[in-house]
């Protein structure tokens, strides 16, 4: 049974920074791509970053240069590292296996002083 659990979020100040982390268990996760999405709230699940398992990564027109997504396959973890982070990056966010699209349940994050 595929399992991502994901940690790292919390509150923070506009312009901080956050680095949140997936672990995935029970698939070969170096052959698996994944992503980061988030979900403000009153809003629709929305895609932040993705990486291949060449660790390529791709990202949302918004968080284009503040945000690095990453991997670590001998932790079988992924991270997003979110740098000058603004209020309206205030969400829950979730990492996502591609592969049968399991999802983790999601961290919260705020920005807000």
């Amino acid at each position: 049974q595929v399992q991502l659990v994901e940690s790292g979020g919390g509150l923070v100040q506009p312009g901080g920074s956050l680095r949140l982390s997936c672990v995935a268990s029970g698939t070969i996760f170096s052959t698996k791509a994944m992503g980061w999405y988030r979900q403000a709230p009153g809003k629709q699940r929305e895609f932040v970053a993705t990486i291949t398992t060449t660790s390529t990564g791709n990202y949302t027109d918004s968080v284009q240069g503040r945000f690095t997504i990453s991997r670590d396959n001998a932790k079988n973890t992924v991270y997003l590292q979110m740098n000058s982070l603004k209020p309206d990056g205030t969400a829950v966010y979730y990492c996502r296996m591609y592969y049968q699209d399991y999802w983790g349940q999601g961290t919260q994050v705020t920005v807000s002083s």
